[in-house]
């Protein structure tokens, strides 16, 4: 099974949580599991609309509990290791969104490329290089593009 990754903010405006959902969903369309940090923002509303839409979701929790996950989670995995934890999401990702962000993200994005991921960036001004798109659907697009040329 293919994995996306979705990174970005704990805590954003509706507008952005809403096009986080939407990705989230098409992840969920297309087969694709989600992978997300686990808590709430962007983390939340992609794993609401993966999981709407009859996707596994993935969060790889930063504390020490299951239960600081977002009601989403299929499978949350508890690190311990707070942002640490980003070199896990960075390296299990097949291809990475952000949306958003700040600091986290951009260490998130930073990794990628260090594991010379693809990123995908929405609503996203941090300025490391990536391919940014103006939508969920352009976004789920590229996402189909590169995974076709990784190997199973």
């Amino acid at each position: 099974m293919r994995i996306v990754g979705v990174i970005g903010g704990s805590q954003v405006p509706e507008g952005i949580y809403s096009i986080a959902y939407e990705t989230g969903k098409l992840i969920g369309e297309r087969g694709y599991a989600l992978l997300t940090g686990g808590l709430g923002g962007v983390m939340e509303a992609a794993s609401k609309g993966a999981k709407e839409a009859g996707g596994l979701v993935i969060g790889i929790l930063p504390g020490h509990s299951k239960s600081s996950a977002n009601k989403w989670v299929d499978i949350p995995i508890v690190t311990s290791m707070s942002h640490a934890r980003n070199v896990i999401i960075t390296q299990t990702a097949d291809v990475l969104i952000a949306i958003d962000g700040r600091v986290g993200t951009q260490s998130e994005i930073a990794f990628g490329h260090i594991y010379k991921k693809k990123i995908i960036g929405i609503r996203c001004s941090i300025p490391l290089p990536f391919k940014r798109v103006r939508t969920p659907e352009e976004a789920i697009l590229l996402v189909d593009e590169y995974l076709k040329h990784l190997p199973e």
